[in-house]
């Protein structure tokens, strides 16, 4: 599990690498040169966020001991995606200050105007990401907690399991035991009366002799 996870590592260290490369080239383009960019930086984003997603399912899947240092690592890769987007959204409004005076000419203060208000709603759409983002941590380390409760019970369950089969066997046992013991009991009884039986007759015919030997006489 933890070589998958370091393999999309690499993917994401060289994706991201690529496209802070490509956003620091976004405000110095315009026109369609600029959106075919875009465009391609929009692309390439939503792989780092399936990648994301792609760690976030291998994190869980590793034993909770090992979970905490690859947890640490994943919410560094989030925070770095957070500012990639960000240092996105503000260079798609950006303009160097060749290509603005370009296209704008006289009126660069106006267009200043329309970027600090884009800017202050791009600012509210980042907050708004944050809390969801905040709201889904919650949810997963909710899982997770989740999880652990569900594998100790089933631990649980297990050592109760099996204390009832050590029941049962040590059952059987007795069970067994117990038979053998009224064997046991049964033969002894047999043989006591055996004994009685023969004492019986022995002692009769000894009776009977000396009876017979008076009578003789």
């Amino acid at each position: 599990m933890s070589s998958d996870f370091e393999a999309y590592e690499l993917d994401f260290g060289t994706l991201t690498a690529e496209i802070t490369n490509k956003v620091g080239r976004i405000p110095k383009l315009a026109g369609e040169e600029k959106t075919q960019l875009v465009l391609n930086v929009d692309k390439q984003l939503e792989e780092v966020r399936e990648l994301l997603e792609q760690m976030d399912l291998e994190v869980r899947e590793i034993p909770i001991q090992s979970r905490g240092m690859y947890n640490s690592r994943l919410k560094s890769y989030k925070q770095e995606m957070e500012k990639l987007e960000k240092d996105f959204k503000r260079s798609r409004i950006a303009y160097s200050d060749e290509v603005r005076n370009e296209l704008l000419g006289d009126d660069a203060s106006s267009s200043e105007s329309q970027r600090a208000h884009l800017l202050d709603n791009t600012e509210r759409l980042e907050r708004s990401s944050r809390r969801l983002e905040a709201g889904y941590q919650i949810a997963v380390e909710t899982e997770q907690v989740g999880q652990e409760i569900l594998a100790n019970l089933n631990s649980d369950r297990e050592k109760i399991q099996r204390s009832r089969d050590r029941l049962r066997e040590t059952d059987a046992n007795l069970g067994k035991s117990s038979r053998i013991l009224t064997g046991m009991l049964r033969r002894i009884i047999q043989n006591r009366v055996l004994v009685f039986i023969l004492g019986a007759i022995i002692l009769l015919t000894i009776v009977l002799a000396i009876y017979f030997n008076l009578r003789g006489h």
